[in-house]
């Protein structure tokens, strides 16, 4: 199965998406930009993927178009050599975005899937045909509207909510926990986000708060790469915190996280990780040492295919995740995501067990290489 090209477009769809994202100091465009990725193979077979863009699409598709002539001739089940060559390639002359690998890897895998008449999770090792969903906040201008959004994930039967608080204050945020508790009442699972901008005293004082009010988890209140900081943080506290989404070059880059316990929860996925093997990796990593590796969303539908087709291939994760609100991330595919009643059921047809709305791609593309 010889790699003849690989094609790729930049897309672009016009989404209000970017006005209930109030995150202080960033600019949001009024789009969400993404990209296709198409492997071609010389007995006529064929696998495409979404990819996350970046800060620009047409500069991404770009980047990842590249990699055409280091694909060109390859065995497309090599996936193992593939991926290590690609590291060897990067190091020296491309240092690519962290997101530009990851959908070509989820292409070779589907097209070793199809190829074996599989659904990709059991083609990888069945676990399980079903996972819990929890949904996951954009960052909103006032608590209510947490309080209303995690109301309404209780009510659709979602696992849990996550809040990516607005962080204009920690008395502020700490406000909107309290009321997203009250409002759910005591049994419903919530966790909270806040995205990597506090300093060791405010994220130990936000901890010790959320564990009062009973939430999951403690996501990335400190950068990824601050692990002194953050290894203190999971010493001090009972709330298992979570981290490592951002880190390139998974697993390596989250080894030292998982054998010095520099958080109790390690995060994967197919965009940001480097694909379906380098999300395995670290997944059976973490396993080997009775941690978790919870799947991070990758915001695109077809990509969340990709990653409930992990989850359902892993025993160490507890959810898979969405972006709320789901309907206005619901395109890419002709068909919705497998959720019913906040459980996720995985497909038994060859490979993603989704097809890919064309017309939509078509219809949205703004380059093409």
């Amino acid at each position: 199965m010889k790699i003849t090209g690989l094609d790729i477009r930049a897309c672009a769809l016009t989404s209000d998406v970017a006005a209930s994202d109030a995150l202080k100091g960033v600019t949001r465009p009024d789009k969400i930009e993404f990209l296709v990725y198409t492997l071609r193979t010389e007995c006529g077979r064929s696998a495409s993927m979404f990819g996350f863009a970046g800060a620009d699409g047409e500069g991404s598709a770009r980047l990842a178009k590249s990699l055409g002539p280091f694909l060109k001739g390859r065995n497309a089940l090599d996936r193992e050599a593939l991926w290590h060559d690609f590291r060897k390639q990067d190091r020296f002359w491309s240092l690519l975005p962290i997101y530009i690998w990851g959908p070509i890897d989820c292409c070779l895998w589907l097209l070793a899937s199809e190829a074996a008449g599989q659904p990709l999770w059991r083609y990888i090792g069945g676990c399980r045909s079903e996972v819990p969903v929890y949904v996951s906040s954009m960052f909103h201008t006032n608590g209510q509207a947490y309080v209303d959004e995690a109301l309404a994930a209780k009510d659709e039967g979602f696992a849990a909510y996550k809040l990516h608080p607005p962080g204009s204050s920690i008395s502020e945020d700490l406000d909107i926990h309290v009321a997203c508790r009250d409002a759910v009442g005591p049994d419903f699972g919530l966790m909270s986000d806040p995205v990597a901008f506090m300093t060791y005293p405010e994220a130990l004082r936000y901890g010790r708060r959320l564990e009062e009010l009973g939430y999951l988890w403690f996501e990335e209140p400190i950068q990824d790469e601050n692990i002194p900081a953050l290894k203190a943080l999971t010493q001090s506290l009972d709330i298992p915190v979570v981290g490592t989404e951002t880190l390139a070059k998974h697993p390596y880059s989250v080894a030292g996280c998982i054998a010095d316990r520099v958080v109790d929860v390690v995060r994967a996925d197919v965009s940001w990780s480097g694909g379906v093997t380098a999300v395995l990796k670290t997944a059976n990593l973490a396993e080997s040492f009775g941690m978790n590796c919870e799947i991070h969303t990758s915001i695109f539908h077809p990509l969340e295919m990709m990653n409930l087709h992990i989850c359902g291939a892993v025993r160490n994760c507890s959810y898979l995740e969405l972006l709320a609100p789901v309907a206005q991330f619901n395109f890419g595919l002709t068909k919705p995501l497998p959720i019913s009643n906040g459980m996720a059921r995985l497909p038994e047809e060859p490979g993603l067990g989704r097809a890919l709305d064309w017309a939509l791609i078509d219809n949205t593309t703004t380059w093409v290489g």
